[in-house]
């Protein structure tokens, strides 16, 4: 009887045991399911560069990312006749500039690098991510990134007033304001400051030259997208006097036209630009004012990230 008593007691104390873990369970489940989650809007751009100009994406964190812009010669100069067709398809080196850039970053919200420009220039850059678009825990419907980048001529056939090592630098400024509006479509305002730490001679010039830009992206399919930014600069490119006292007229205006196509491995950009530049800095302040297809040129991005983050299994 005893045996008995002892076995239904245990019985039900297994059945309240087992109970009291099954609500347990569920109210854990209600907590989890209560708790908003964190939605970050990602790929708002492909690449670290929508053409030209710097876009909100970072480097992959521990990743190091090589890129390559090579812009061809202007497309038509009445001047060079037969020669044009060496100057569009850079044949002639002469017409040819590229920018290579080294880049890492340490995190998602870090990212430095390093890129040259030819003839001398240095440019190393820093870009911070301030603000990641997301929905859920915290609405943002925006993302903000800063960009600094110091121009650095290393030439040595440019004498610097005074010889001055300071009087080599320029410095590009950005904030970066990005929205991803849907699966296909992508927007970025970017206004921009440069500072020169010598200004051209003449009278009214100025150490700091402002521009205002518009970029996008519209994804085609998975694999490809077209992209476009314009940009326009808000003074210094009217009757500035150069270093052999000639007016110029600067062309205030920066156009460039993309097509993006992801390899899986890298992404190829191949477009058509109002600038012959490889710096983005120089792009934005001195880019020489021309007509018709003589202001365009042809070019390419291609941009490859190897990860050298060591990663550790559980």
């Amino acid at each position: 009887m005893k045996k008995s008593f002892l076995f239904l007691l245990s019985f039900f104390a297994l059945i309240n045991i087992s109970s009291t873990q099954e609500d347990l369970l569920s109210e854990l489940s209600k907590d989890d399911a209560a708790k908003v989650k964190e939605d970050i809007t990602i790929a708002t751009f492909k690449s670290t560069r929508i053409i030209n100009m710097n876009s909100v994406e970072m480097t992959g964190s521990g990743n190091l990312q090589f890129m390559v812009i090579h812009h061809f010669g202007p497309i038509w100069d009445e001047n060079e006749k037969a020669n044009n067709l060496a100057r569009v398809f850079g044949f002639n080196g002469n017409f040819a500039s590229t920018y290579v850039s080294f880049d890492y970053s340490t995190s998602h919200w870090l990212n430095i690098g390093t890129g040259l420009a030819g003839n001398g220039i240095i440019e190393p850059f820093v870009k911070l991510k301030l603000l990641r678009q997301q929905t859920g825990l915290h609405n943002y419907p925006i993302s903000v990134a800063y960009m600094t980048t110091a121009n650095v001529n290393a030439s040595r056939s440019i004498q610097s007033p005074n010889d001055f090592l300071w009087n080599r630098f320029s410095y590009l400024h950005q904030i970066l304001i990005a929205r991803k509006f849907s699966d296909k479509f992508s927007l970025q305002l970017i206004p921009s400051m440069v500072h020169q730490n010598i200004t051209s001679y003449g009278l009214g010039n100025q150490h700091n030259i402002y521009s205002m830009g518009l970029g996008g992206r519209l994804k085609l399919s998975n694999k490809r997208a077209i992209t476009f930014e314009y940009s326009r600069q808000l003074n210094m490119y009217k009757n500035v006097i150069d270093r052999s006292g000639e007016i110029v007229n600067y062309s205030s205006n920066l156009i460039s036209l993309g097509y993006d196509w992801d390899t899986g491995g890298h992404i190829f950009q191949f477009f058509i630009s109002s600038s012959s530049f490889a710096s983005n800095l120089n792009q934005l302040t001195i880019n020489p004012e021309k007509n018709k297809l003589g202001l365009y040129s042809l070019g390419f991005n291609l941009n490859r990230s190897y990860s050298i983050k060591n990663k550790v299994k559980d």
